[in-house]
């Protein structure tokens, strides 16, 4: 097996095992909602759980991913859901859309040339639409299990600013989120090489830390966190947050 298909099914392994953290998803889903727009883009779909939480709130939504193995699993799920359409799709490219909104949750950090692939968002996206990013922060935090699932870089609110400056959008907001996942992931993962998976700590930890830190950061900006949180406009003034 080449390096390249043993870091894909790893990558799979761990989508698959992560999905008890079920009050992190909803988290994640309800912070990017709002920029989404009705016909949104996500890129690098996954098995499709983060899909899966939108699908009620939005009109139609376009699931992409590039691996063929994580491609065929989304094609089952929602082939009998008439909302969601499912195709291949691998970044940087040049093609140019009109949804009302693109995200990306914990994608571009698998990416060598971030900015490209911020570009190529953005020709997907209509004047005024947003590109929302979730990614994990801090260099610092780098670890084995970050290198063994293809990750090239974690990030600092600078290094997404720049990211985004460069690739010609305007950032509307950008600030950390989850600072006890940090911690956690410097003394788990970093500290002592643990794998994240599915579990009685996950379940655990998904109950008491997610859900309580949710409700905090709606009244609080963490100085640090486990992932930045990112919301860029695309250059014009169409408002499409009810499009």
């Amino acid at each position: 097996m080449s390096r390249t298909s043993a870091r894909s099914r790893w990558q799979s392994e761990v989508l698959e095992g992560l999905s008890d953290a079920r009050h992190y998803r909803r988290w994640l889903a309800d912070l990017t909602l709002p920029y989404l727009g009705k016909a949104p883009i996500e890129i690098g779909s996954g098995i499709g759980d983060y899909a899966q939480e939108w699908l009620p709130d939005v009109r139609q939504l376009t699931a992409t991913e590039a691996d063929e193995d994580r491609l065929l699993t989304l094609k089952r799920r929602f082939e009998h859901e008439p909302k969601v359409i499912v195709r291949s799709m691998s970044l940087p490219h040049q093609e140019e859309a009109d949804y009302t909104g693109a995200v990306a949750l914990n994608v571009l950090e698998h990416i060598a040339d971030d900015v490209e692939v911020l570009r190529s968002m953005a020709r997907l996206v209509r004047q005024g639409g947003k590109v929302t990013l979730v990614v994990p922060a801090f260099p610092s935090a780098m670890s084995q299990f970050d290198r063994s699932i293809g990750h090239y870089r974690r990030y600092t609110l600078a290094s997404m600013r720049a990211a985004l400056s460069a690739a010609g959008l305007d950032i509307e907001e950008l600030r950390y989120i989850n600072p006890i996942g940090l911690i956690n992931w410097y003394v788990s993962v970093k500290a002592l090489r643990l794998t994240p998976r599915n579990g009685r700590l996950l379940r655990m930890f998904d109950r008491l830390v997610a859900r309580p830190s949710q409700w905090a950061e709606r009244h609080y900006r963490p100085w640090f966190g486990q992932s930045v949180f990112a919301v860029a406009r695309v250059s014009g003034n169409a408002d499409v947050a009810a499009a």
